[in-house]
């Protein structure tokens, strides 16, 4: 899938170089990946699970991305979670996130998934809010605990 406007396209991250290329935006979001090649070798075990990378690309670099996977349960049926979602703080104003997340909506729907769903936390209130924006409603509280 590609959607190109303006200077920015939207595209798979897919080739080895391209997801190492990913990594100074990732790590805004995840900053406790070590290196490019420690996302790109992670990157490469979740696509087992189904895990693409959609990235907004402008001039060969991406400035935002889009993790998400097609996955089934009894709660949602098939859905797409979203596991990853960041743009580059100098580029936020662009629009970029709402772009993404369209594009990632858009193929939930060509693979027949009712719904899109995502998790972020409590306290990240921008994002709540941008995701509010988005039409996604909190319909839940997600709990985990460490097991090591």
């Amino acid at each position: 899938m590609t959607i190109a406007t303006d200077e920015i396209s939207l595209r798979h991250a897919e080739h080895d170089d391209e997801l190492r290329a990913c990594y100074p935006t990732m790590v805004g979001l995840r900053p406790g990946l070590g290196d490019a090649e420690e996302l790109r070798a992670r990157v490469r075990r979740q696509q087992a699970q189904g895990y693409r990378l959609l990235a907004a690309w402008r001039a060969g670099e991406p400035v935002g991305l889009a993790g998400y996977r097609e996955q089934e349960n009894l709660i949602y049926g098939r859905f797409v979670y979203v596991d990853d979602l960041v743009v580059r703080e100098d580029v936020r104003r662009e629009q970029l996130g709402e772009r993404l997340l369209a594009a990632v909506a858009a193929e939930a729907q060509r693979l027949g998934c009712a719904r899109l769903v995502l998790d972020t936390g409590m306290a990240n209130a921008l994002a709540q809010r941008f995701y509010f924006r988005q039409g996604l409603l909190a319909l839940g509280m997600h709990f985990s605990r460490s097991l090591g």
